[in-house]
């Protein structure tokens, strides 16, 4: 286990060294001058040479590189200009609510999926599984976007049970996850439902059943367990489409994460901000993957093998 741990980490080494590399070029793409376009057409020429020499912007890009990882090592990612924070700051403070929009969307894709799955693949051809099919396909077809102000319109105005917008208490998460969860709760159900229909013809199902084990202990102990292997391969890579669907959801709810943050900084023109939202999504997601690696090794020991 520590053998397959070490390679894992030293695969996620140079993906992490290229999200970096990647950010930090973020700033010398911009068309124009970054600093000129941040302080707006009206700057003068002074106050931008002042400005460029303070980012560091004047130095060769060599130095800038070196710089941006001495900072990046060391937990300083630049000033924003907007807020006048250290953009290391204005992160700590937003990126508790994306994780935890996140992850909350997970956990309602999962307790819609897993069971739906199940019985879809138990129930191949029948009408449930006929409708399952047909409400995972719905699912899939319609955007974040769409979805979200529906729900306002029906749970927050015209059933009034939960909040429209703002992070106060527990139910503001509501909305915001089965906007982001609901989208993956489809491509779960129809993975979930492929893994289960290939396991339940396997032969140890059948000498589960020939031994007279309990159903539902052939189902969820032995078949779910192997068909969890693909699922977590789906669920790691979908992490990274729910980071990016934050930044829809967090704008149509006003949840203060970094999705929203990234919004703001965009409009403002606060590059280093920019930058930074974008390094730590990035670094969230290669951390999922690495994790979703651990997991495939407790769901399969034959992955340790």
């Amino acid at each position: 286990m520590f053998r397959y741990i070490a390679i894992r980490l030293l695969y996620a080494i140079p993906v992490v060294w290229l999200v970096v590399s990647v950010v930090f070029l973020l700033i010398h793409l911009v068309p124009g001058d970054p600093i000129a376009q941040m302080l707006g057409e009206g700057a003068v020429a002074a106050d931008v040479e002042a400005a460029r020499h303070a980012y560091g912007l004047d130095r060769p890009l060599g130095d800038q590189y070196l710089s941006y990882w001495r900072g990046v090592l060391h937990g300083d990612l630049g000033q924003s200009l907007r807020y006048s924070q250290p953009v290391t700051t204005l992160l700590r403070q937003r990126y508790p609510f994306t994780m935890k929009l996140t992850l909350a969307s997970m956990v309602v894709a999962l307790l819609l999926s897993i069971p739906a799955g199940v019985r879809s693949a138990r129930r191949r051809n029948m009408w449930d599984d006929r409708v399952i099919g047909f409400v995972s396909l719905l699912g899939l077809s319609f955007p974040n976007f769409a979805l979200g102000p529906i729900l306002i319109l029906f749970f927050a105005i015209f059933l009034g049970v939960l909040p429209v917008s703002g992070s106060g208490t527990w139910m503001h998460l509501v909305l915001p996850a089965l906007t982001l969860g609901t989208g993956l709760a489809a491509i779960l159900t129809r993975m979930v439902r492929t893994s289960m229909l290939e396991e339940l013809g396997q032969d140890y199902v059948r000498t589960a059943r020939a031994k007279g084990l309990p159903e539902g202990t052939v189902v969820y102990k032995h078949a779910l367990r192997n068909a969890a292997v693909p699922v977590l391969t789906v669920v790691g890579l979908q992490f990274g489409a729910l980071l990016a669907g934050a930044i829809v959801t967090e704008t149509i709810f006003s949840w203060p994460g970094i999705g929203r943050l990234t919004v703001q900084a965009i409009s403002n023109r606060d590059y280093y901000v920019v930058q930074g939202c974008i390094l730590a999504i990035g670094l969230t997601y290669v951390a999922v993957n690495f994790l979703t690696d651990f997991l495939y090794s407790l769901a399969n020991p034959r992955i340790r093998a």
